[in-house]
Order: structure tokens, then C-alpha cells, then sequence
């Protein structure tokens, strides 16, 4: 689980701004804080994660790359940073991305890490967007990935919350799967005009070319 697809497809495709503060949800590895890291090289990173042992694999990782000195990671739930910044004047973050956990109605994995990375059982989508809409400054961008099933309900809670849909991006394996995630950016307090995209990544057993463009400064 160090590095997915999904992972990959939301720090190659997040439209933030550069000379940005971002704050990456449920960090990991710290692929997505790293990925942003290099699409956007004057802007700070922070990565969070409840799992102890992901953020020691972090912190390795960030030590090893070239922007050790803009990004940072610590084992911090979102609940509890948020509970720290109760009484600031001023939202901390201009973006938030996040790679959720969205099995919410499955059978949970006996492995207890697996369970919290995987699972909703620590991050209810509900606690996810209203500890992010109460993170972001006015205009910040929200940036997530989904399962598609799910995508109306989250969108309809950011909604709620004061998270306007700004770009949504269906994604699908082939060209005759149905849609298997949707990326969606999100902006805080601000009505924007909606754009709609569509991602289609194996063409004839290959990374299909807009994939391939996608993420060319990232494959080997």
C-alpha cells in the first residue's frame, strides 16, 4: 500500500497554486507530499498520519529527496491537529489533499494497520470535510480521490460545508470499465464555474497517452 494508483493519479493531478502551505492527509509513505513537492517547488508541505511506522517510512523518504527542507511529516491525527489549531485567527492551510480511507461498508482486515489506512473507522468522510473546510483559508483548494459510488454523497456533504466543486475527473481503467474513481478539487467558500474531465489509463495494455502525459515527471 506504500504506492498505488490512486496515490499517483492525485499527486500528479492536484490544481493547486505554487507558494502554497499544504497540508497532506493521511500521508503514508509520503508519495502525494512528495509528488506536490516537486510540481510545486516554493511551497510547504505537511503530512499527517496515525500510523507510527508509515511516518517513520516518511521521514525516511523525505530525508532522501531533494525537498527535504519544504516538507515535513508527523503522527498526528486530523481530529487532534485540528483540535491544536482551535483559537487561531487564521486558517493554517491554503490546500488540502487527501487519499481517504472509503471501505465503508466492507469487511474489515484483521491487520490493524490495514484496518485504520483502508478503513473510515478513524476518518469519517464527514469528520475528513468538516476538519478541512475549518483548515482552509477562503479560496483553499480541497483535493481528493474517490470511489466513484461514493462521489455524490461527499460531494453533497463538502457542499454543506462550504466546499464548492470546482473540477471533477472521472477516472476509468479502460475504455469498457466503468468509471472506478473520481478526483475531485474543492474550494472554500468560493462558488467557481464547474469543469468536468475524463481519465481513461490502459489503451491496448499500455498507459494510455493522457495518462502517460499525466504522469511523465514521475515514472521511470
Amino acid at each position: 500500500m506504500k504506492v498505488g494508483t490512486d496515490g499517483v493519479l492525485l499527486g500528479a493531478w492536484a490544481p493547486l497554486s505554487d507558494d502554497e502551505h499544504i497540508l497532506d492527509v493521511g500521508t503514508g509513505s509520503g508519495l502525494i507530499a512528495l509528488m506536490l513537492a516537486q510540481r510545486y517547488p516554493h511551497s510547504t508541505l505537511l503530512g499527517i498520519d496515525i500510523d507510527k511506522d508509515a511516518i517513520e517510512q516518511a521521514q525516511e523518504n523525505i530525508a532522501a529527496s531533494p525537498f527535504a527542507e519544504r516538507v515535513s511529516v508527523k503522527t498526528q491525527s486530523l481530529q487532534e491537529l485540528l483540535l491544536a489549531q482551535n483559537g487561531s485567527t487564521e486558517p493554517p492551510f491554503t490546500s488540502i489533499v487527501c487519499n481517504p480511507p472509503f471501505f465503508e461498508d466492507s469487511l474489515l482486515p484483521p491487520d490493524a494497520s490495514r484496518t485504520a489506512a483502508r478503513h473510515t473507522t478513524s476518518l469519517p468522510f464527514s469528520e475528513l470535510i468538516s476538519a478541512a473546510s475549518s483548515l482552509l483559508s477562503r479560496g483553499g483548494r480541497f483535493c481528493v480521490i474517490l470511489p466513484t459510488p461514493a462521489f455524490d454523497a461527499f460531494h453533497l456533504s463538502c457542499f454543506a460545508n462550504g466546499l464548492h466543486l470546482e473540477i471533477r475527473c472521472d477516472v476509468q481503467t479502460t475504455i469498457r470499465k466503468a468509471h472506478k474513481r473520481t478526483m475531485a478539487c474543492f474550494r472554500k467558500d468560493l462558488e467557481v464555474s464547474r469543469r468536468d474531465e475524463h481519465l481513461i489509463l490502459m489503451e491496448n495494455g499500455q498507459r494510455s497517452q493522457a495518462y502517460a502525459q499525466l504522469t511523465r515527471d514521475f515514472y521511470l
